[in-house]
């Protein structure tokens, strides 16, 4: 998750993107850099490590021109050093990069045939590597850069500026997030609304797809199939405030929008993409090779995380698992194995059954480790090596974004370990890790399915009670999914095993009550799919959430099917929680209750 800025004016830019850059820091600090156009030339200001470096090095080499771009850097391809540093460019173009470009080798064997060769590690480099060749081949900025982006996989945010053009930007957003803002005789962009508050507060958010001509008359935007659209210009409050809505009408929809790219952050943290490998950057008080059980709590959201991440660590690590809920477990004293590790699982780090189950394990003598989004946090500071998910603020009550980075450290960790007990080999880390890789872009295309989840919520909030069926790891989301659907909407729901409903639940089900089945395709989805033709016969009303295999062998008695891309089994259960929190989201809104601040509740529980 990095950051960047951009400003084409009247004025020299420098000391102005690297004051933004200040307020994008919380994004990456590995590196940071910025480019102008000096008498039309690109010319490049660049540091490793926190903003200061950059603010020291521009202050003895200063650079004067009225139009730049720069970055504040976390580190995905590529170590952290200033060669690797943002904006990358050639001779021709430079560009900011937020996200990852999936398919950087296969771009980078077709460049390198033409003599167009890397200088980084870096997969930003090759799209600053393409766009050239475009220049070369006598395409102006504006079709170099539409080619290019057809090229294109992954989630990303992206700023180019050209040799020669004084007065041109251009933006691209997919699943990435950008705002274009206006100024009097200038134009901005930026990550966020943090980033620009100090120059304005008219304000426009790409949408997922655009891309945008900026000039200090304006912007002109893109849609995906280059088509001009006109996007809402609105007042932001960003300057007042900690974190802005942007253009959501609540934090918790923002939230699952910044999901491609939190969960980015999160795998640049622990995934080497570049060697398809998790790189644990924590010092590690024990051998996962040598651990005789894994003991993991937590509580609501959090504990699904961890029932989850059960399925990953016995499969893939063969590590022995038990997951409890942590306002249980605390009370229950339950003897725990010689040279055991006990992980708890909390965004807020605060959590006070959390906590008191921690103490517990550690006076027992456990290895303890935590995994949470506050590092300053009492658990994180009584653990003995703490997991971070690097997901930013989390405002709104439901957890969201936070979920899903959880589960993907929780993945990553899976993976190591399945590594050092000698379960997976490197072929089979490697599958895992593309797996996870792909995981954003896939967010951000199951993302794409809101309008139609628009309509099904319609009709769910009707109802008054809700049955969620999943089997292995869609088990938990199940849960996950009802827990959202009472949190927010208030409507009663349940998650269940799909395996168990003929063992009671079924005597529930008539005309009236809506099934949610959470099916994708995987070794499990044909059994799933024979208990949701259980409930068909009796008339319940299925909403489906699978893929396109999945949909194509579903059968008769479903009333909705929302579809998720296919994706290897390891992240299904990641991708899965998209659907459902959509579905919560807008059955709240169309119930009318207050999304963000759901009534009995509160984001941090640090009372038993």
């Amino acid at each position: 998750m990095c950051g960047i800025v951009g400003i084409v004016g009247d004025a020299p830019v420098a000391g102005r993107l690297v004051d933004a850059l200040k307020r994008l820091e919380y994004r990456g600090y590995d590196s940071a850099g910025v480019a102008t156009l000096e008498a039309g030339a690109i010319a490049r200001r660049r540091a490793e490590g926190k903003l200061g470096n950059l603010a020291t090095k521009l202050g003895m080499e200063p650079l004067d021109g009225h139009i730049g771009i720069g970055h504040t850097r976390w580190a995905t391809h590529g170590a952290p050093t200033e060669n690797n540093a943002h904006p990358h460019a050639t001779e021709r173009v430079a560009i900011v990069h937020n996200g990852i470009i999936e398919n950087f080798r296969e771009l980078l064997a077709d460049l390198a045939q033409d003599g167009y060769l890397p200088k980084t590690q870096t997969d930003t480099e090759s799209v600053a590597l393409w766009v050239t060749r475009e220049l070369d081949r006598g395409a102006d900025p504006e079709l170099a850069v539409a080619r290019t982006l057809k090229k294109l996989k992954g989630a990303f945010a992206l700023a180019f500026m050209f040799k020669g053009q004084e007065g041109l930007l251009i933006a691209a957003r997919h699943g990435a997030p950008l705002a274009v803002g206006y100024g009097a005789t200038e134009m901005y962009l930026g990550s966020d609304a943090m980033a620009l508050a100090p120059f304005t507060s008219r304000l426009t958010y790409l949408e997922d797809g655009d891309w945008a001509l900026i000039t200090p008359r304006g912007v002109t935007i893109r849609d995906d199939s280059d088509a001009l659209v006109q996007r809402e210009q609105q007042l932001s409050q960003a300057s007042a405030l900690l974190v802005d809505k942007g253009n959501h009408r609540h934090f918790m929809a923002k939230e699952i929008y910044e999901q491609p790219e939190t969960i980015s952050h999160t795998l640049s943290h622990y995934v080497d993409m570049g060697a398809e490998m998790v790189a644990i950057r924590e010092s590690l008080p024990f051998d996962f090779a040598e651990l005789s059980r894994l003991t993991m709590s937590a509580c609501g959201t959090a504990y699904y995380a961890g029932a989850i991440a059960k399925y990953w660590f016995e499969r893939y690590a063969r590590l022995p698992v038990d997951i409890d809920v942590a306002s249980e477990f605390r009370y229950r004293e339950p003897p725990l194995e010689r040279n055991g590790l006990s992980l708890f699982i909390s965004q807020s780090g605060e959590t006070a059954d959390t906590l008191a189950a921690l103490r517990y394990c550690a006076g027992q003598g456990q290895h303890v480790a935590s995994l949470v989004n506050t590092l300053e946090s009492t658990i994180a500071r009584e653990s003995g090596v703490v997991f971070p998910i690097l997901c930013g603020p989390e405002i709104g009550v439901a957890s969201t974004k936070a979920l899903t980075a959880q589960l993907t450290a929780l993945a990553s960790l899976a993976v190591a370990a399945g590594r050092a007990r000698g379960v997976l080999g490197a072929e089979q880390e490697a599958e895992l890790v593309r797996a996870l890789t792909a995981l954003p872009a896939a967010v951000s295309a199951a993302l794409a399915a809101e309008a139609q989840i628009v309509e099904i919520s319609k009709r769910l909030s009707k109802a008054k009670d809700v049955l969620y069926l999943g089997r292995g790891p869609m088990y938990p989301v199940a849960m996950e999914g009802a827990l959202k659907l009472k949190e927010i909407s208030y409507i009663h729901a349940e998650g269940y095993a799909a395996g168990e409903l003929k063992h009671g639940p079924i005597a529930l089900v008539d005309e009236a009550m809506p099934v949610i089945v959470v099916a994708p395709s995987d070794e499990l989805v044909d059994k799933t799919l024979s208990n949701m033709q259980e409930v068909a016969a009796r008339g319940g009303r299925i909403i489906l959430i699978t893929d396109a295999e999945g949909a194509r062998t579903v059968g008769h008695g479903v009333a909705d099917i929302i579809e998720i891309p296919h994706v290897h089994s390891f992240i299904s259960p990641i991708l899965a929680t998209i659907p459902v929190q959509l579905l919560a989201y807008h059955t709240a809104v169309f119930m009318g209750t207050d999304v963000d601040q759901p009534r009995n509740l509160a984001k941090s529980v640090t009372v038993e």
